[in-house]
């Protein structure tokens, strides 16, 4: 799967996701994902390479750039709470549970009056 399959498989999964919104708040070459006003996906092509840039857990935001080439620190973020991801070797099934991941992460800092209902989990 290339970067762009990456970037078109993570938005479609990001907008089946209750209470997100799509804004360019940084410009038309950022799409930024949002869920309750709080970023939680980036794609873009800035650097001439598409990517994807999601929220993961520190420890399994570590252990995903161990175990995948194609998984870097985020780029323009929190290098320990954010990750990209570029094209190469992931699969859809990953693809779709790291922006899953991502949007719970963010949701679960919200005020519980604020949180849209939540998928459940997917398991690894």
């Amino acid at each position: 799967m290339d970067g762009t399959d990456v970037q078109r498989l993570a938005a479609r999964c990001a907008e089946g996701l209750p209470g997100t919104e799509l804004a360019h708040p940084f410009g038309p070459e950022w799409d930024v994902h949002k869920v309750r006003g709080k970023v939680f996906m980036l794609v873009t092509e800035v650097t001439g390479e598409p990517m994807v840039i999601l929220k993961s857990a520190p420890d399994d935001a570590a252990a995903l750039r161990q175990q995948y080439a194609e998984i870097t620190p985020g780029y323009h973020m929190n290098k320990k709470h954010w990750i990209t991801l570029h094209g190469g070797a992931l699969d859809e099934g990953l693809v779709e549970e790291l922006v899953t991941d991502s949007y719970r992460l963010v949701v679960e800092g919200l005020p519980k009056t604020r949180r849209p209902m939540t998928p459940a989990p997917r398991g690894r």
